[in-house]
């Protein structure tokens, strides 16, 4: 009789153990996990990884890929995809030096208006970018995969032709020295720069209509549309916006290699994509933290600079994180499975 009470009282407490775990699952996926195991795997492996100039250097370096994750993180809020990314990363790349080597040319004392015209160059190229897929996406209804991966060849393609396949020089050096080396108060200004981007985009996601709507249409196009919003711009928008978003990362990048380069970002498609599914942004859409985005995109750097103190060869990086992505697919469809049987309940 005993045993049976207390077997009885032990079984609600059970069932609200895996009741809070399945809410903590559908809330934050496997990043809180990956992050434990890459950083006591890593720690142990190999001691400097927990350095603190190792630490440091990894936030430095993720700040590049967290600005191009807050871009991609639109496109999938609803239910897109942006495979052009990397090649975006290039052209924009080609166009900022190519416009700040122009004006420094025709004024070799003209230093702050070539380092204006180099970064209003790049933000255009971006949001032209976005403008073209997010006009092919939402008005002549093209599968974003299949949209983006089209612009990935035809803005690969632009980059080399109109940089003749070399380096761009001619970027005045106060360029690098403004956008890529200094460091007030001691913190690197790219990482700056993405703490404040990240600022303005939680405030344009959560305190804003725009944002709203957002999740809206990732969550139902047609209960948003019926709604009242306008979810071809809306669409078009978001699209102008992670251009725009992931150009200015391109910007922060060539003023770190102090060129322009047509083959920069060759590798951020596969990255930040893995980075912000990782973070729990669902490919079903509407569903996402900003939050755990850049804990993402810091993973995916931890992982790179993990590997790369333990002298993993570059071909098996990639196979490792192309194996997290999929690992980070398969969790989203069971997250999202326990979510509507959740919500059924």
């Amino acid at each position: 009789m005993a045993n049976s009470q207390v077997a009885a009282s032990g079984a609600p407490r059970a069932d609200g153990g895996l009741a809070l775990l399945r809410r903590a699952f559908i809330g934050n996926g496997i990043l809180p996990v990956a992050l434990l195991l890459a950083v006591v795997g890593f720690g142990l492996s190999a001691p400097r990884f927990l350095s603190y100039d190792n630490l440091f250097n990894v936030a430095r370096h993720s700040s590049y890929l967290i600005v191009v994750c807050l871009g991609q993180m639109l496109t999938l809020l609803v239910r897109g995809i942006d495979m052009s990314v990397g090649s975006t990363v290039a052209l924009v790349s080609v166009t900022t030096a190519l416009a700040g080597a122009a004006v420094l040319a025709a004024d070799p004392e003209a230093t702050g208006l070539a380092i204006a015209a180099a970064i209003a160059a790049g933000l255009a190229t971006g949001a032209a970018v976005g403008l073209v897929n997010g006009i092919g996406i939402a008005l002549f209804r093209v599968n974003p995969f299949i949209m983006t991966v089209g612009m990935l060849s035809i803005l690969t393609g632009l980059a080399l032709t109109i940089s003749g396949g070399m380096p761009v020089y001619g970027l005045p050096d106060a360029f690098g020295r403004l956008l890529a080396y200094s460091a007030p108060l001691g913190v690197p200004v790219p990482m700056l720069l993405a703490a404040a981007l990240a600022v303005l985009m939680a405030y344009l996601l959560y305190m804003t209509p725009f944002g709203r709507r957002i999740y809206a249409l990732g969550g139902n196009q047609l209960a948003a549309r019926l709604a009242g919003i306008n979810t071809t711009l809306t669409l078009v928008l978001t699209y102008v916006l992670c251009s725009s978003i992931v150009a200015f990362a391109a910007v922060l990048l060539t003023a770190r290699v102090a060129t322009g380069e047509a083959t920069l970002g060759a590798t951020l498609v596969l990255e930040s994509i893995t980075a912000v599914v990782i973070g729990g942004v669902s490919f079903f859409g509407g569903i996402g933290r900003l939050s755990h985005v850049v804990l993402g995109a810091l993973f995916v750097t931890m992982m790179t600079n993990g590997m790369n103190l333990l002298r993993v060869e570059s071909y098996v990086q990639q196979i490792v994180l192309g194996t997290l992505l999929i690992a980070a697919v398969v969790v989203d469809q069971l997250r999202m499975r326990l979510l509507r049987q959740q919500r059924a309940e």
